[in-house]
């Protein structure tokens, strides 16, 4: 059986904080199976023609932990459950470099690629999906010398449909929320073919479900030999491509050439973080239209633009935090705060800074940040801090108070906050401040790079 490459596109809906589970039960097991055959193209010998040695699924796990850079043991241990039970998101194997191809540098040994639109959702105009996809391939036929011929039958080297649930790859979607689509990587065959999964809503240009050019150029990537972390094409993805099929020889050297969109660099020792928190377990950390996320199982952050999660949110946000009373996120630019569960806009929203009971003088908040003992969130507003009670959605009475009364060795502006394992973080341009934030003890003074994990340093 042939094994093809397929990368998933998630969102953050089921996203949950990955805990070491003590024992491992037959139905994990079952799991596992399960995980193995959709993600890692597991067949199960079996009869008394089966292969002597080691088994296929101690093969696959082995490959599993080899791919995330977990140990090697070809067991089903602790950590390789919490990683199965994690929501798939992109590609996140921390071990490749900011770009990747796929093993062995799969590619198509030719320039002239043909597409083929085999059905369409009903969510979408026949013209809308025709436009997104045609402007979704040029993403990639900018920085390259390969082109795209639509077809409208026979068999294309990328042929794309919608379908739900089991729709006969062996690779089944899940029904609302979580896989957005998959594709798989350059071969004969299935090979370059992308999915898109339609029991999501795709549009055209409304906030009201997920951008289907933004998806589709992702996935296409993919269908490319790329493993892109998201569909704009910063210097990165440029050199990705660049180096399976060259640079697009239509470009005039002697012309400028065009330049890649800029992206925040997560080892830039002079970066100002817009905002950071929590959401469900992980960390995210955003800056002008780009976000990170970080979870243990990544040694590095995986980066993508915030409308890739969220496409009725705002970018070049203020402050943002999770509410664990609630479990929402917020959003907050100017006036306007926006709030999500998961990865869903929360009807309502966006709405007034005066909604949370801040005064209506209050043009902006700075930084915001809940704490999960009291399960108050605190509002940073120029040299002062709102305290604002969760449970009865009323600001508590005194406030507010100046930020230094309470967080020691701070003598310039709040521009981010979160808390973190016990330990409250404060950020004050490029650094940030480690609290006890019972004792207002401060601890260290540490980098705002340093959960980013930057390998420079």
């Amino acid at each position: 059986i042939k094994s093809f490459s397929v990368y998933i596109v998630v969102t953050l809906t089921a996203a949950v904080c990955c805990v070491p589970v003590p024992e491992v039960t037959v139905k994990d097991e079952g799991f596992a199976k399960s995980y193995l055959k959709k993600f890692f193209n597991l067949t199960e010998e079996s009869g008394p023609g089966a292969r002597r040695g080691i088994s296929p699924v101690t093969k696959k796990l082995s490959e599993m932990q080899r791919f995330y850079g977990l140990q090697i043991t070809g067991t089903l241990d602790a950590d390789t459950l919490a990683m199965m039970k994690k929501p798939r998101c992109g590609v996140p194997d921390g071990k490749i470099a900011r770009f990747s191809t796929f093993g062995g540098n799969l590619k198509w040994e030719k320039n002239s690629l043909t597409y083929r639109i085999v059905n369409y959702t009903p969510d979408m105009s026949a013209a809308e999906v025709d436009d997104s996809m045609e402007k979704a391939l040029q993403v990639w036929a900018k920085v390259t010398p390969l082109r795209f011929t639509r077809i409208y039958s026979g068999t294309a080297d990328i042929m794309i449909s919608f379908g739900r649930r089991d729709h006969g790859d062996y690779y089944p979607f899940d029904g609302p929320g979580n896989t957005l689509a998959h594709a798989f990587a350059p071969s004969s065959g299935i090979g370059g073919d992308a999915h898109f999964d339609d029991d999501e809503p795709f549009t055209f240009r409304s906030n009201s479900g997920y951008v289907l050019f933004m998806v589709a150029a992702h996935e296409f990537g993919h269908s490319l030999g790329l493993n892109p972390e998201t569909f704009v094409l910063p210097r990165d993805d440029v050199n990705g491509i660049q180096s399976l099929y060259g640079p697009n020889p239509d470009i005039n050297p002697r012309e400028p050439k065009p330049t890649a969109p800029t992206t925040p660099d997560a080892c830039d020792s002079t970066m100002v973080l817009d905002a950071v928190t929590t959401l469900r377990g992980e960390m995210i950390f955003f800056k002008d239209s780009f976000l990170w996320r970080s979870y243990p199982q990544s040694n590095t952050p995986q980066q993508t633009l915030i409308n890739n999660f969220w496409p009725s949110a705002p970018v070049n946000i203020d402050a943002a935090y999770e509410s664990r009373q609630s479990d929402k996120i917020f959003l907050f630019k100017g006036r306007k705060v926006w709030a999500f569960t998961g990865y869903r806009a929360v009807p309502g929203y966006p709405k007034k800074l005066n909604a949370f009971g801040l005064p209506r003088d209050v043009t902006k908040v700075d930084a915001a940040l809940y704490d999960v003992e009291s399960r108050k969130t605190l509002f940073f507003v120029g040299d002062n801090y709102y305290s604002y009670d969760e449970a009865r959605r009323t600001m508590d009475r005194g406030f507010p108070k100046r930020v230094d009364e309470t967080f020691s060795g701070l003598t310039s502006k709040v521009t981010a906050a979160f808390q973190y394992r016990g330990f409250t973080y404060i950020y004050s341009g490029p650094y940030m401040f480690e609290y006890n934030l019972r004792t207002r003890r401060l601890f260290r003074v540490l980098r705002n790079s340093y959960y980013l994990r930057c390998t420079n340093f």
